[in-house]
């Protein structure tokens, strides 16, 4: 994506005037306040394409993250817990006395 305007070209670009031209101070009071816009345009897109490198970096990363190694103490822990609940409704409160 290429601009087809610079700052520095707005801020160096002169008009000719002619013999009912337009009044050269507002020209240049709108100029400059186009100068200020894309200046603030141009930093914005740098920083969302610098953003958007970062969250594909991430998103290129997280897949490994995923295949960690899942947690076994947890798991086997859950599954206990849940075994323990069934023999209990199974069973009743005779398998523990």
């Amino acid at each position: 994506m290429e601009f087809k305007l610079k700052a520095s070209a707005i801020l160096e670009k002169e008009f000719k005037t002619g013999l009912r031209g337009y009044n050269q101070e507002e020209v240049d009071i709108f100029l400059d306040d186009i100068i200020q816009d894309y200046e603030a345009y141009e930093k914005k897109v740098a920083q969302l394409q610098l953003e958007n490198k970062q969250l594909k970096e991430e998103l290129a990363e997280a897949p490994k993250r995923t295949q960690a190694a899942p947690q076994v103490g947890a798991t086997n822990f859950d599954i206990l817990k849940r075994l323990s609940h069934l023999e209990k409704h199974v069973f009743g409160s005779k398998l523990y006395e």
